[in-house]
């Protein structure tokens, strides 16, 4: 296992990763180019365009819209990269994505950003909290959620290799670095054991995975082995990650910035159920409600999917 760098890590942009990973793929390759809906400068679309201005359409705020030109342009032989935020990317655009780009297999590249709570106070309307379970069941979709900087490159990257539509889920602004190399295998559809142990599983997706690591770290003091794995696609997902953390530790606690239902736990649940159950197991996330306003560190605390959240309750599932 690589070695990874989480405590005092360096917290950078995943809009900024995004961004410069689509200039590197545009340098190599002329048939890719970008949409955005009027937020080219927050999806980092622009870093792309500055170079190549003749290959990024903005199409204003009509997101439906994008979708369809990007499942055109998909069909025409380009390979689109179409970019907003997470909610707008998902709840408003379900129908062009459903019709347009999945039952056509289209190969278009969707980026969601500002996923989850991450733009905190902006509130409700612009939490994505839902976006997973919305294109979960959608046939032909990958969907994909890194965990920080580095993995948001190799995301970008890798759905260009991969033919079909794809869907990068991430957040706003910074992430804390998990990753200290590019080199540690990222591959779709391959979750990544970032700690052994033994005693109990957190599987976490995107910045969650940074959080089980720190409490990871607290709970080793306490004399816990905590097994972390980072299970950036949600789908397909890894069965056998999840098949061995069933047998060898005590049982599996999912953490998401995502509603509880119908996301990476409900993903991780259908497996377990599908194959004997678990004798511990719990999603956490955001309740079935939308979540509270606020700084995103005390939406985290109050979900209890911060590292101190989930400390607590891998030492509650364990009886200590």
């Amino acid at each position: 296992m690589k070695d990874f760098a989480i405590i005092g890590s360096e917290a950078r942009s995943t809009t900024e990763a995004f961004g410069k990973a689509l200039l590197e793929l545009a340098d190599q390759h002329p048939e890719v180019c970008a949409l955005s809906a009027d937020l080219a400068g927050s999806v980092k679309v622009t870093i792309m365009q500055k170079k190549y201005p003749e290959r990024v359409f903005d199409v204003g705020i009509a997101e439906q819209n994008m979708i369809s030109m990007a499942a055109g342009l998909a069909l025409g032989g380009l390979v689109p990269y179409a970019a907003t935020f997470s909610v707008f990317a998902s709840l408003r655009d379900l129908d062009q994505i459903h019709t347009d780009i999945c039952y056509q297999n289209a190969n278009v590249k969707m980026l969601g950003s500002h996923g989850g709570t991450s733009f905190s106070q902006a509130g409700s309307t612009h939490h994505a909290l839902e976006d997973i379970a919305a294109l979960r069941g959608m046939a032909n979709l990958t969907i994909i959620c890194p965990a920080d900087y580095i993995e948001t490159q190799l995301a970008t990257k890798a759905v260009y290799e991969k033919y079909g539509p794809m869907y990068i889920r991430i957040n706003r602004g910074t992430d804390y670095d998990v990753y200290n190399t590019y080199d540690y295998g990222f591959e779709i559809g391959k979750a990544v054991r970032m700690r052994e142990g033994k005693d109990f599983t957190v599987i976490a997706c995107g910045s969650m995975v940074y959080q089980a690591l720190i409490a990871a770290e607290s709970l080793k003091e306490k004399g816990i082995d905590l097994r972390v794995v980072n299970m950036h696609t949600i789908k397909p997902i890894d069965k056998e990650e999840i098949l061995s953390a069933m047998k060898e530790t005590g049982g599996i606690i999912t953490a998401e910035d995502h509603n509880v239902i119908g996301a990476l736990g409900s993903a991780v649940s259908e497996v377990i159920a599908e194959n004997g159950g678990v004798k511990k197991f719990k999603r956490l996330g955001i309740p079935d409600e939308f979540s509270i306003i606020g700084a995103r560190k005390d939406i985290l605390a109050h979900y209890e999917i911060d590292a101190a959240g989930i400390e607590k309750n891998v030492l509650a599932m364990l009886g200590k």
